[in-house]
């Protein structure tokens, strides 16, 4: 949620920034143009000042007047261009009054004869186009001389704009850099926000992942966040609570059922002893008694077995899962060979963590049930394996398998494959390994076996669960 939530906060933050930070490169730009303008215009209008009063020449005459005046305007004009660099000229319409440098001229096109028109017609050159960094290396300014309500000749600036453009440029550095600061706080800002809000998240779902994989203890720890997400672990903390008390009270019920059955049954059982010795050796009725009173005996002792491995928790250790493995294989070797079934067990050494009383059940109730489905003369294989997550004790045998419509279903509670209801068994057995697997991080498989048969893969965490 942090990935998407963050990103979506930055964009926002950066279109601020943007919306801030551009008009105000474009203000400082426009601002330090102006600033050079209208320093040209107070130029120009001085230059126009001492024009004005120059006498003219002769009409069609190119020969400079010897008037003192225009003499002074043409020592002004050589010392501003030689102090500031800036070509400036005083212009008749078809001839010069006074200009710097002397090899200056108007052209016939240009920013520099538009100006020099528009002041012909008694009227300041509008504001020239805004300058930037990448751009226009000259700025023109030219304001008219008037005597006598006519415009008798213009001054033109024509002023390099280096200058203007490094104060353009290394302003808008500093705004660069203040916008740069001011994303890296918010974005600081946004990270603390978005782990203040989304920390409680975090820890309830990882509690919920807690109670989904048995460990049904866990809650959440209600500190920090908005007040919502408080409300909301308060409310899941309780829900837990009364979730696990309707299961402390099934578990319960179904433990003491079974306690308090076993006492009657066997009562019953003994009964039905007693009652065998005064009937004829072999009666079929009384043996059929017999078969289902040790039947229920069973059911209500793996009941019992499943309420615990229900309710107990886990002691994880670091175990070699392959000695482990390898000591149920040899205890179960004499009834394989009982049975005529050839148990073969590949257990190298790999380590995980688990309760080795429960994966030594789990593994009791898989392998049991392998040697029962397995037709005498074929074999049962277990295999250890790890893949660096996980380490794995496959369980494979050549029995008459299950359809995927069953495969689906085993491992239900009493559930059975209608094909083996004559096997002796629960339906128990792969229910009370789910159950003491899954209080360890663990789960168990299952899937075809080819040919024919099933394959059981028992599944235990390398790592300790919710490290």
């Amino acid at each position: 949620m942090r990935a998407r939530l963050l990103p979506l906060l930055i964009v926002l933050m950066a279109a601020v920034l943007l919306a801030l930070g551009v008009p105000l490169a474009v203000s400082l730009a426009a601002a330090q143009q102006q600033k050079v303008v209208v320093d040209r215009i107070d130029d120009t209008a001085r230059f126009a000042s001492l024009a004005q009063f120059v006498t003219d020449p002769p009409k069609g005459s190119r020969v400079e007047s010897s008037d003192e005046r225009l003499n002074t305007l043409g020592r002004e004009v050589i010392k501003y261009n030689g102090l500031y660099g800036i070509k400036v000229g005083v212009f008749y319409r078809d001839t010069i009054m006074a200009k710097a440098p002397v090899d200056w001229y108007i052209p016939e096109k240009g920013e520099a004869r538009d100006a020099f028109d528009e002041a012909f017609q008694s009227r300041r050159s509008h504001d020239p186009a805004q300058v930037w960094p990448w751009e226009r290396d000259r700025l023109v300014v030219a304001s008219p001389v008037i005597r006598d309500g006519d415009v008798i000749a213009v001054v033109v600036t024509d002023s390099p704009t280096g200058q203007m453009r490094s104060k353009i440029l290394r302003g808008w550095l500093v705004i660069g850099a203040g916008e740069i600061a001011a994303m890296l706080l918010a974005l600081s800002a946004a990270l603390r926000l978005t782990g203040w809000v989304l920390r409680p998240v975090r820890v309830l779902d990882a509690t919920t992942h807690d109670i989904a994989t048995g460990r049904l203890k866990s809650r959440v720890a209600v500190a920090g966040g908005p007040p919502e997400l408080r409300r909301l672990a308060r409310s899941f903390n309780e829900m837990a609570d009364n979730v696990e008390d309707v299961l402390e009270q099934q578990r319960a019920f179904v433990a003491d059922a079974s306690h308090q059955l076993r006492n009657p049954l066997s009562a019953l059982l003994l009964r039905i002893e007693l009652l065998a010795l005064e009937l004829p050796e072999g009666n079929e009725e009384i043996a059929s008694v017999r078969t289902e009173g040790k039947r229920l005996a069973q059911v209500l002792d793996d009941l019992l077995d499943l309420a615990l491995a229900e309710h107990a928790e886990a002691d994880l250790r670091l175990t070699d899962i392959g000695e482990l493995t390898a000591e149920r294989v040899a205890s179960w070797s004499p009834v394989a060979d009982d049975k005529g079934v050839r148990l073969v067990g590949t257990c190298p050494a790999t380590t995980a963590w688990v309760d080795p009383v429960a994966l030594s059940s789990a593994l009791d109730a898989v392998i049991d049930n392998a040697l029962k489905f397995t037709p005498e003369g074929e074999s049962v294989e277990v295999e250890v394996a790890s893949n660096g997550q996980v380490s794995t004790i496959v369980v494979t045998d050549l029995g008459p398998g299950l359809s995927d419509e069953e495969l689906s279903r085993v491992g239900d509670r009493f559930w059975r494959s209608p094909g083996h209801q004559n096997i002796k068994g629960s339906g128990l057995g792969l229910s009370i390994s789910r159950a003491l697997l899954a209080a360890g991080g663990g789960f168990i498989a299952y899937a075809h076996h080819e040919p024919h048969g099933l394959k059981v893969t028992v599944s235990v965490p390398r790592t300790v669960p919710g490290a």
